[in-house]
C-alpha cells in the first residue's frame, strides 16, 4: 500500500477515536495492536501457502479462528463491512479475543503475544466505533517488500503529533537509509546484532532479513535465533518493535530500559554489531552522567561513547548522528572524537543533506542535517572514505519526494571498491571508490583541523551568488532607517528629544 493510502486511512481512523474521546497519545498504542492483528493474519496466510507449496503441514501462531480474515466466518458474512451485530462482534474482541491473547504461553512467540496483550488495554468502548475500525484495518494491504508497516505507523502518528504541538522530536530512520546501513555494516551469520536505542525495531528487522539470505542450513537458521538484541526506553515504541519483530520471524531479545542508565565503566555485555539512531536533542539524567567516561548532556554525544564500549573488538558499528557531534569544537566532543579515531578504524562517513529525514520528521520541515558514521573497534584510523549523498534532478529531498534506495546505489558501489581497497591495498580499488561525490581524508588532515570529521568535499567549488549593487545599495538604506528608528526610540524612553 502506498505510504500516502495508508497515511490517509491512519488518519481516518483517529478521527473515529477522537470521537471516542481518545486523546492522541492514545492513537498509536490502539492501532498498533489492532494492525498487528490483521499483519499477523496475513503473515499467517503466507506461510499457509508456502507450506502448502512444499507439501508440509503448517500450524499457525495462533488458533485458526482467532486470524484476523476468519473473524467475519464467526459472524456468517464474508467481509467484516458486512457485519450487523456490533455488540455481537464487541463482545468476541473483549470476551474471547482478548483473555486467549493474553494467556498464550509455550514458545517465544507465543510468550511476546502474550506480553503485548498484557500490556495494552482496550480503551474503545463504543462498539459501533470499534467495527468501523477495523472495518478500515481489513482494507489495509501489505506488500510483500513493505517491511516496515508497523514502524510506518509510528512514524505517521508522530508527525500528526507534530503537525498537532505534541511531537516529541523524534526523528526515525527512513527506510532505504536503514537498508543501506545495513548494507555497508554487512553483518554475518553468527554474530550478534544489538540496537540500544531501537524505537521501533527497524534496524533489527532490516539486519534479520540481510543475514536471512545468508542462511544455509539449519544451524545458520539457529544461530539467527539468538543473534538479534535491543534495549528502548517509551513504552509506545518498545510495544510496536515487538510487533514489529514477531511479524517479520525476528526472534529478538528486546528489553525495556533507559541505555543511559548503564555504567560505560563496566559495559558488561559486547556484541559484534551495532545499528542505531539515537535521541537527537535530548538531555541525559544528572543520575546518569556518572556513567559516561566524559560527561555530557548530549544524548547524542552520549550515545557515540555508549556503542563505543559496547561493540566488541573488530565488531562493527553504523550509527546516524546530527552534523554538529562531528564538529562541534567544545573540549568534551573534541575528547570523544579523539579517542573515537585512536581506538577505532573509522572507515566511512556518509554526509545525508538537508531533507533526507523531512518525510518522517514529525514537525515537519526538513528535519536534522546528519551524517552516517562507519567504525570497527579495535585499530586505529588512518583513512576515512567520504560520500556526499546529493539528491538526484537537482532537487531536494522532501516529504513529498522522500530519499529512495536507487539514490544510494552508488554510494554503495563506491563504498565497496573502498572495502576492496581496505582488503588488499590495492591503490587501483581506491581510485574506483573515488568520485565527484567521494573522496579520501587521511588522519593527519583531521588532527589538524582539531579532529572535525565534518565532511568537506573538495571537489565542489565554493559558489557565492552575490546581490546586484542597487540590491545591496537598498539593503543598506533599509537596515540605516530601522536603526534611526531603534535610537530614536531609545532616545524617547530616557527622556531625551530625538
Amino acid at each position: 500500500m502506498e505510504r500516502q493510502t495508508l497515511a490517509g486511512k491512519i488518519e481516518h481512523i483517529y478521527e473515529v477515536m477522537r470521537a471516542e474521546g481518545l486523546t492522541i497519545l492514545d492513537y498509536v498504542e490502539q492501532l498498533s495492536w489492532m494492525l498487528f492483528l490483521k499483519i499477523l493474519s496475513d503473515r499467517e496466510e503466507e506461510r499457509r501457502l508456502a507450506a502448502e507449496v512444499k507439501g508440509e503441514k503448517y500450524t499457525p501462531i495462533i488458533r485458526k479462528e482467532y486470524l484476523f480474515r476468519n473473524w467475519p466466518k464467526r459472524f456468517g458474512v464474508r467481509t467484516l463491512k458486512k457485519v450487523k451485530d456490533v455488540r455481537a462482534f464487541y463482545g468476541f474482541i473483549v470476551n474471547e479475543l482478548w483473555p486467549y491473547l493474553s494467556s498464550l504461553s509455550g514458545n517465544d512467540e507465543l510468550n511476546k503475544v502474550r506480553e503485548i496483550f498484557s500490556n495494552v488495554s482496550l480503551k474503545i468502548h463504543d462498539p459501533h466505533n470499534l467495527l468501523e475500525i477495523f472495518q478500515n484495518i481489513e482494507d489495509i494491504r501489505v506488500d510483500g517488500e513493505d517491511t516496515q508497516i508497523m514502524s510506518q505507523l509510528y512514524e505517521e502518528t508522530l508527525m500528526l503529533m507534530g503537525r498537532e504541538g505534541g511531537a516529541a522530536g523524534e526523528y526515525y530512520t527512513p527506510r532505504p537509509i536503514v537498508r543501506f546501513m545495513v548494507e555497508i555494516v554487512d553483518p554475518k551469520i553468527g554474530e550478534r546484532v544489538f540496537d540500544p536505542f531501537c524505537g521501533s525495531g527497524g534496524f533489527l528487522v532490516e539486519a534479520y532479513n540481510h543475514m536471512y539470505k545468508q542462511a544455509k542450513t539449519a544451524e545458520d537458521l539457529r544461530k539467527l535465533e539468538k543473534a538479534f538484541h535491543g534495549q528502548e526506553l517509551k513504552s509506545q515504541p518498545y510495544l510496536i518493535a515487538n510487533m514489529n519483530t514477531l511479524l517479520h520471524g525476528v526472534n529478538a531479545k528486546l528489553v525495556k530500559t533507559d541505555t543511559f542508565s548503564e555504567d560505560l565503566h563496566s559495559p558488561g555485555e559486547l556484541y559484534d554489531v551495532i545499528l542505531t539512531n539515537p535521541p537527537f536533542g535530548g538531555k541525559i539524567k544528572e543520575s546518569n552522567l556518572e556513567n559516561l567516561i566524559v560527561r555530557t548532556r548530549s544524548t547524542e554525544l552520549a550515545a557515540l561513547q555508549y556503542v563505543m564500549k559496547k561493540v566488541k573488538p573488530g565488531g562493527r558499528v553504523g550509527i546516524v548522528l546530527p552534523d554538529g557531534v562531528l564538529s562541534n569544537v567544545t573540549k568534551a566532543y573534541v575528547k570523544v572524537r579523539k579517542e573515537l579515531l585512536q581506538k577505532n578504524s573509522v572507515f566511512a562517513i556518509v554526509s545525508l543533506p538537508q531533507g533526507a529525514f523531512a518525510n518522517i520528521s514529525p514537525k515537519g520541515g526538513s528535519g536534522p542535517k546528519t551524517s552516517l558514521l562507519f567504525f570497527e573497534r579495535g585499530k586505529p584510523t588512518k583513512e576515512i572514505w567520504y560520500y556526499e549523498l546529493v539528491p538526484p534532478n537537482g532537487k531536494n529531498y522532501t516529504r513529498a519526494n522522500p530519499v529512495k534506495d536507487e539514490d544510494l546505489k552508488d554510494a554503495i558501489q563506491k563504498f565497496e571498491a573502498w572495502k576492496k581497497y581496505l582488503e588488499t591495498d590495492d591503490e587501483e580499488w581506491k581510485k574506483k571508490a573515488l568520485s565527484e561525490n567521494s573522496w579520501v581524508v587521511g588522519i593527519d588532515d583531521v588532527k589538524e583541523r582539531d579532529y572535525d570529521l565534518s565532511a568537506r568535499n573538495p571537489n565542489r567549488k565554493l559558489m557565492i551568488e552575490y546581490p546586484a549593487p542597487e540590491e545591496i545599495i537598498a539593503s543598506i538604506e533599509k537596515k540605516e532607517k530601522r536603526i534611526s528608528e531603534l535610537l530614536a526610540e531609545i532616545k524617547s524612553v530616557l527622556g531625551e528629544k530625538p
